[in-house]
């Protein structure tokens, strides 16, 4: 895992953070995004994540992984001490 990778993946799924909130206020009125894994995921995708990742990911793929890793983290109460997109960029990174 090289720092730069991780740096990559954090910096886009800031971005990605970033327009979901766009998203959730101007495209559904402010109210919580049910569906945030599947939008994080195709956003991340349509922005070169699979380059980063160095390997081809499917949107329904990546989604899962979100909802696993979040729900993992959830079920051993691990909180992470990290923002959310360099947490997740560290597991990325590390993915086969």
């Amino acid at each position: 895992m090289t720092a730069d990778r991780v740096q990559a993946l954090e910096a886009l799924l800031v971005q990605a953070e970033a327009a979901h909130s766009v998203f959730e206020r101007e495209e559904l009125d402010g109210v919580y995004d049910e569906a945030w894994p599947r939008w994080y995921a195709a956003y991340a995708i349509d922005h070169g994540i699979g380059d980063l990742m160095t390997r081809s990911v499917s949107v329904d793929e990546l989604a899962r992984y979100f909802v696993s890793a979040w729900d993992e983290a959830q079920r051993l109460d691990v909180r992470p001490s990290e923002p959310w997109p360099t947490w997740m960029a560290r597991r990325l990174a590390v993915e086969p």
